[in-house]
């Protein structure tokens, strides 16, 4: 990372990679010595996000985003960011640090430590009791005593056919599963595991070795200290809150890439045994490595310009507002005492720039906040052997450009819409309602027989019809119905029998964003109609959750030979399977109302949909709007009996953890668990009312009030 700007590099040899985004015409050189590095270092596809002074000014993407180079990367493209990952988990534990729920001193490992009764960490046999001395600041600066440099697998390395040289066991997770007896893909808890059992390298605090395992202990306290999944702590308690809806952490197949990510390009054709133990060889990107076990140090995706976000909101500038405070910003940055250019999760340097890099096979990225006032973050969807280059391509930008626009392409909505819900259902119409979000307006799109796989363009504004075969195509086969700023539109010129899926897109048109419509397309609202012959005429369906247990009602006016009502739930909103049955009342002209309750038992996402299939006596169906339920809190232990005076005992499925506070959130017992029933001594806690919490293992947690009454 330079402390001044590096002198241009020629604009020959420019390559006809495709190019998206809202072009900036004073920024024409920026676009040429992108395409100028792609050619030289034969890069598939690149996205590009740069901001100056608190505005991203500049989103761009280049290039393609399929391994067959037939459809173009988009700046809503979504990439695997690999070791820039580093700076969210740092961020996050400034978060905690901020918060007073630790120090920068605070032990992690063994008695008293933070991690002391963590799942699987917490059962490793320590050798090496410098491991003790471990503290959450020397894991943010990869000083705490592990180099993956020194070799530490036998040579070939079981049960891969071929060696591992040093000691990062990211890269065979195969030998972890081995040696610790654990099913395969390796979880992040065991890879810590592993290392802590083959001891230390050297002690803590006394030197600096990069350390992947040490950003995943750093997930794991942000997991033990705030009850929920790292990768939930950070969406809901930092990403949320900014409008950041695509950043996620990633998987492992490409059969399993999320919405709008890229393709990675297998440089060299190399292949690994698979994560998954079944002897396969796969590329390296895609089941070669366990990308979605490297979560806290490696395994996030996002679009270029939601990280840029990110960072504008810890970089220190008055711009915009920081989730951190000037003094939690200092500490972030402020470099190890054994490495002048490494702080917490940040490379850093005397003259105040901060930046990152990140690499894993199909993937290179770099993050900059430089003192001047600009950020950026570049990604590719291929390796990458000079990150000199990637590193002065930003540079050079910045130093290409003498008129910097004045828009501001962060200005996207923060708040989606939501309970998007249908009305109306006829053969060839119904009416779509939801409640708005905080843009100025809003897309409603639908397709016919699968879900919207489409999407709107940042800076392009999109025509509306309400008439489904008059409406305008977005692209592929999804349509724009509507687009306005209210919040229902009665959709018609349908088909009977068919399914609609319907999505809803929030978006923000104005002077400040150059007059461009800014769209977010993370976690917006979806939901699935199908209108045809109506045997009953729904007035409503609705529920509610409470006490482990799916109450669902509904009413309706009028009803022809019906026969049954099949309740149908799913986990996904498009996979449907049948949870019970309740009886029609076969022919009425009156209202009729019914209701079933879907008993849940085991474990279920935080969100489940519900719909009625509608069945008449002739053997003809219609399936009701999907609603969903909200199932996050839902109860899954019992506790007995209280109030007591000396123990208590918790039953339940898949539960982790227990934690006992009082009513200011002070931790006053916290213990891991791996049964079904836990009795907890509590004879010691003073008369008065605790929150108990119980985590499971889909890092959902439940809370119940405890009265200790003696």
């Amino acid at each position: 990372m330079r402390s001044i700007i590096y002198t241009l590099v020629s604009l020959f040899t420019i390559s006809a990679n495709a190019q998206t985004g809202i072009p900036v015409p004073q920024m024409t050189t920026a676009d040429n010595l992108v395409k100028t590095f792609m050619t030289n270092y034969n890069v598939t596809g690149l996205s590009i996000a740069m901001a100056k002074d608190g505005k991203i000014v500049y989103s761009r993407s280049f290039g393609y985003q399929n391994l067959s180079k037939t459809i173009a990367v988009q700046p809503h493209s979504l990439f695997r960011i690999a070791s820039c990952s580093k700076q969210i988990t740092a961020i996050a534990i400034m978060k905690l640090l901020q918060e007073g729920k630790l120090s920068m001193s605070s032990k992690v490992f063994g008695p008293g430590g933070i991690l002391e009764d963590a799942p699987v960490i917490s059962t490793s046999t320590i050798t090496d009791t410098r491991v003790y001395d471990m503290t959450v600041q020397q894991l943010l600066e990869h000083t705490a005593g592990w180099d993956r440099s020194v070799n530490c697998n036998p040579n070939p390395t079981p049960p891969y056919p071929y060696y591992f040289s040093g000691c990062d066991p990211i890269n065979n997770p195969l030998t972890v599963a081995l040696e610790l007896g654990t099913s395969n893909p390796v979880s992040e808890n065991y890879l810590v595991k592993y290392l802590l059992q083959k001891g230390l390298n050297f002690d803590p605090g006394s030197k600096y070795a990069y350390s992947n395992i040490g950003y995943l202990a750093l997930g794991a306290i942000i997991e033990e200290l705030s009850g929920m999944s790292y990768e939930e702590y950070v969406k809901t308690q930092i990403l949320a809150p900014l409008g950041i809806y695509d950043m996620h952490v990633g998987n492992n197949l490409l059969s399993e890439k999320m919405e709008r990510e890229v393709e990675y390009v297998n440089t060299g054709g190399y292949t690994n045994l698979s994560v998954y133990g079944t002897g396969e060889q796969l590329p390296w990107t895609y089941g070669g490595m366990n990308v979605h076990a490297m979560s806290a140090h490696g395994g996030w995706i996002t679009t270029a310009s939601d990280f840029v976000k990110l960072v504008a909101a810890v970089d220190g500038f008055a711009t915009k507002p920081d989730i951190l405070t000037p003094a939690t910003i200092s500490v972030m940055t402020t470099p190890s005492a054994v490495n002048a250019n490494y702080a917490k999760g940040w490379s850093v340097n005397a003259y105040n720039n901060w930046w990152h890099t990140g690499s894993i096979p199909g993937t290179a990225s770099e993050v900059v906040r430089s003192a001047n006032g600009y950020i950026w973050f570049i990604v590719t969807n291929s390796s990458l052997s000079n990150f000199t280059a990637l590193d002065n391509l930003g540079w050079n930008i910045v130093a290409s450009v003498s008129t910097w626009p004045t828009w501001d392409l962060m200005l996207a909505p923060t708040q989606n819409a939501s309970d998007l819900n249908f009305t109306n259902l006829t053969p060839t119409s119904v009416t779509v309602n939801w409640t708005n979000g905080n843009g100025s307006s809003r897309l409603l799109l639908v397709k016919a027989d699968g879900a919207v796989d489409s999407f709107p363009l940042d800076g392009t504004n999109y025509a509306a019809n309400a008439d489904y075969g008059a409406a305008p195509v977005l692209g592929g086969e999804v349509k724009v119905v509507y687009n306005g700023s209210g919040n229902t539109v009665n959709v018609t010129g349908l088909e009977a029998g068919k399914n609609y899926y319907f999505r809803v897109v929030e978006f923000n048109n104005s002077a400040e964003t150059g007059n461009n419509s800014l769209y977010v397309l993370g976690d917006n609202p979806v939901g699935m109609a199908t209108p045809g012959a109506v045997p009953v005429k729904l007035i409503s369906f609705n529920g509610t959750y409470s006490d482990n247990a799916a109450n669902l009602h509904w009413k309706t006016a009028n009803e022809i030979n019906s026969s049954a009502f099949i309740i149908e739930r799913s986990e996904d909103g498009t996979r449907f399977d049948e949870a019970g049955k309740v009886a029609a009342s076969g022919n009425t002209s009156t209202t009729h109302s019914y209701s079933y309750t879907d008993q849940l038992n085991g474990s279920f996402p935080p969100k489940l949909f519900y719909r009625l299939k509608m069945t008449d006596k002739d053997g003809s169906f219609e399936y009701s709007p999907v609603i969903t339920l909200n199932i996050s809190s839902r109860q899954t232990f019992s506790l007995t009996p209280n109030p007591t005076s000396s123990w208590v005992k918790i039953k339940g499925e898949d539960m982790v953890r227990v934690q006992i506070t009082d009513l200011a959130g002070r931790v006053l017992l916290s213990k891991a668990i791996n049964q079904r029933e836990e009795t907890l001594n509590v004879s010691t806690l003073q008369n008065g009312t605790y929150i108990l919490r119980v985590t499971n293992k889909a890092g959902i947690s439940q809370t119940e009030k405890l009265l200790i009454k003696k």
